[in-house]
């Protein structure tokens, strides 16, 4: 959700010089209700990962000091010029372009959390974790998980745009997005095999433990390819058009979690390589079921606010229409 609402800022920003195509209206009538959700599920999952590993948020909290502030400070620069562009009209379009460079850096510097925790970029000094920056900024692996997140944050936001566009029957822009996620998807899954490649000589430990999780990535690969045919299908809401964009949508997003589970069971246990496993990062148990129970309420408490929330602003024509 968070690459889809970051990736709508830069398509705003892509097409906001291009007055024949309504393709930025469309981008933000997307971006105005959800980036404000994708936040508060981005706060979610840190406080989660603090609560439930503080063994392992304490070492990550010192080594991403830096890379984590800039996360930060970007967001907080984003979030308050998404405010603003309604209001401050006259620069509009300043605003717009701050919104969409930030949208495509935060994906980048946010995913190198995970190349960072495969072990190889932390020293410990003096009893102390420190990252090492020079390693990080030479390392291959580390540039391809970056590029992996632009060009996935871009591939998966052109694809939901498309379908958002072909549900508000704007056909230029549907056709817009369409082209976008039928370029950017061939070399989103070229970069994630330029991890692969990385990922063999940098982390093999990691590699080798993917491969033994190979039908989870064949079935990734699978989903990318029905997600790109079903954008050459025959339309059914136009007999001129073809896509079927809302299947992609949904091929899309099971080849990431596919991709995701390989990836998170490969690195089980270790949380931060070689020091920090699932076990010794956890929490006390008894604190574990007061938060699990916590967790439970409040997720019961919020998902039909979210449900009505999609009803609201993702399937109501009026304002897909902006009627």
């Amino acid at each position: 959700m968070a690459t889809m609402d970051f990736g709508a800022g830069f398509w705003s920003m892509v097409y906001i010089n291009k007055p024949q195509t309504n393709a930025t209206n469309i981008a933000n009538r997307y971006l105005s209700p959800t980036w404000e959700v994708t936040n508060v599920f981005i706060v979610a999952i840190v406080v989660a990962l603090f609560s439930f590993f503080p063994g392992a948020t304490f070492i990550l909290g010192t080594v991403l000091l830096i890379p984590g502030s800039a996360i930060l400070l970007l967001l907080a620069i984003r979030s308050g010029f998404l405010v603003f562009s309604h209001i401050a009209k006259e620069y509009e379009k300043f605003l717009t372009y701050i919104s969409g460079i930030s949208g495509f850096i935060i994906p980048g510097i946010l995913m190198l959390v995970l190349p960072i925790t495969h072990g190889q970029y932390i020293d410990v000094v003096n009893g102390n974790y420190v990252l090492n920056v020079g390693a990080l900024l030479s390392s291959p692996n580390i540039y391809a998980f970056a590029a992996f997140a632009v060009t996935s944050t871009l591939f998966l936001s052109s694809l939901l745009l498309a379908d958002y566009s072909n549900v508000a029957e704007d056909l230029d822009a549907y056709k817009l997005y369409r082209r976008d996620a039928l370029i950017l998807g061939p070399i989103s899954i070229i970069m994630a095999f330029f991890i692969m490649v990385t990922l063999r000589t940098e982390a093999n430990w990691i590699f080798t433990k993917m491969m033994d999780n190979m039908p989870w990535l064949l079935g990734s690969v699978a989903m990318f390819l029905i997600a790109g045919i079903s954008l050459f299908l025959p339309s059914t809401r136009h007999s001129t058009l073809k896509g079927r964009p809302r299947l992609a949508v949904v091929a899309a997003t099971f080849q990431y979690f596919f991709a995701s589970y390989a990836y998170g069971q490969a690195h089980l246990p270790y949380m931060i390589y070689p020091d920090v496993t699932i076990q010794s990062g956890f929490t006390h148990p008894e604190t574990f079921r007061a938060l699990f129970i916590t967790y439970i309420v409040a997720f019961i408490i919020l998902f039909p606010g979210f449900v009505y929330f999609w009803r609201l602003f993702m399937k109501d024509k009026r304002y897909i229409k902006a009627k």
